[in-house]
């Protein structure tokens, strides 16, 4: 039976969401068997390469080694079906993660998997996965890209099942990609939320998880706890209480005073926002870089391009679908671009400090030579007189 339900936002195979991944993973009993669901996914023709960078997170960023189990259409009776079957009846973590919820469904509906699902220790659902837990789910690729009118389909349920909570889950919640158009809950925006909520069932809550955000519920303890950058915000009948990343709630989700059981110490000064693209790490970088180079701080230059380059290493298994890395890496490009600018320009001062110091040996003015010979070595440069005159180099430390 499961033990921890976990909801991911997004975020789920970036660098945001490496701490509660092993978290989670520390918690279960070892050695954990763990499984990739690739259904939400399945549709897509790079679910190869979405399995692939989702098992190469895990295994490089996380620890752990997570096998695929391939169900992207409902397999017919047989041994590839009793294989899958076998694999989740032994696994103690599953995850599912992005894609169409309601293509998920589809597979999922009339099978053994819902089942299953609820037998592992530790079930992860984020993003489109996390919106098949709830009572309903949100038809996104329907309503935001087709243009369908809003309504709800049918979910698992498996939150109810397992938490005794009638609920919808909505990752995605503070989704701001639309800039000048609201894109919030998991791009519904306000009024298509606020005409769907009325259609739901008396009593049923509306679970909100911001992006690079977790909600953790532990069975066992029976407590909800919100773990990453962002939020939990809990809507009933549209009146709506947030909750920060550090707090810890009832799992219940409702407590007499409205508040959370506990939540973080208020920070003397108002945290740094955290970047949860590779955009915005690399848009960083960029103003650090400029930074350096302004200054003259040529180490600092290079250890930025490296940390930008070790950055896009990083969100490489990142799945939400963008142009963020080819940004990233025309970001790289053009530091690069810049720094060979500048040492462009280097050379014919060097070429004229060099020069200047043999017209000093040639009037046989030695003090005037060897404080330019210095000044040069200051700099990285090392000067060696030879028979075909003065050779300079830049030194390699």
């Amino acid at each position: 039976m499961t033990k921890l339900l976990v909801i991911m936002g997004s975020g789920e195979t970036t660098p945001t969401m490496i701490k509660p991944h092993r978290q989670i993973f520390d918690a279960l009993p070892q050695p954990a068997r763990a499984v990739l669901l690739d259904t939400p996914y399945g549709f897509q023709l790079n679910a190869d390469e979405i399995s692939a960078r989702t098992v190469g997170y895990f295994r490089q960023s996380v620890g752990r080694n997570v096998e695929v189990v391939s169900w992207r259409k409902e397999p017919p009776p047989g041994l590839e079906r009793e294989r899958a079957l076998a694999a989740l009846r032994q696994a103690n973590w599953i995850f599912a993660g992005p894609g169409s919820p309601t293509y998920a469904l589809r597979q999922w509906f009339g099978s053994e998997l819902p089942t299953l699902m609820t037998s592992a220790d530790a079930l992860i659902f984020a993003s489109a996965a996390a919106l098949t837990l709830g009572s309903h789910t949100i038809p996104v690729y329907e309503i935001y890209k087709a243009g369908e009118q809003p309504r709800w389909e049918p979910g698992l349920n498996l939150f109810e099942q397992l938490t005794g909570v009638p609920a919808v889950v909505i990752p995605h919640y503070d989704n701001a990609e639309g800039g000048h158009h609201d894109t919030r809950y998991c791009y519904l925006g306000e009024p298509r939320l606020s005409y769907l909520e009325q259609q739901l069932p008396q009593g049923a809550v509306i679970i909100g998880v911001d992006e690079h955000t977790a909600l953790i519920c532990d069975l066992e303890a029976q407590t909800a706890s919100v773990v990453g950058n962002g939020g939990l915000t809990l809507r009933r009948n549209g009146s709506s209480t947030r909750y920060e990343s550090g707090s810890v709630l009832p799992l219940s989700l409702d407590s007499p005073t409205g508040v959370a059981l506990a939540a973080p110490a208020q920070p003397e000064k108002p945290p740094q926002p955290a970047l949860t693209s590779v955009r915005a790490v690399a848009d960083d970088l960029d103003a650090k870089f400029s930074t350096a180079l302004s200054a003259g701080d040529l180490d600092g230059c290079v250890a930025t391009v490296l940390e930008l380059e070790q950055a896009i290493t990083d969100w490489t298994a990142d799945t939400l679908a963008s142009d963020d890395a080819d940004h990233a890496r025309g970001m790289l490009r053009g530091m690069v671009v810049r720094l060979g600018t500048v040492a462009g320009t280097a050379v014919p001062f060097i070429q004229t400090l060099v020069q200047l110091r043999e017209q000093a040996r040639a009037k046989r003015d030695f003090a005037a030579s060897d404080q330019l010979r210095d000044a040069l070595a200051d700099g990285g440069v090392e000067v060696r007189d030879t028979p075909e005159g003065p050779q300079w180099t830049l030194s390699q430390t």
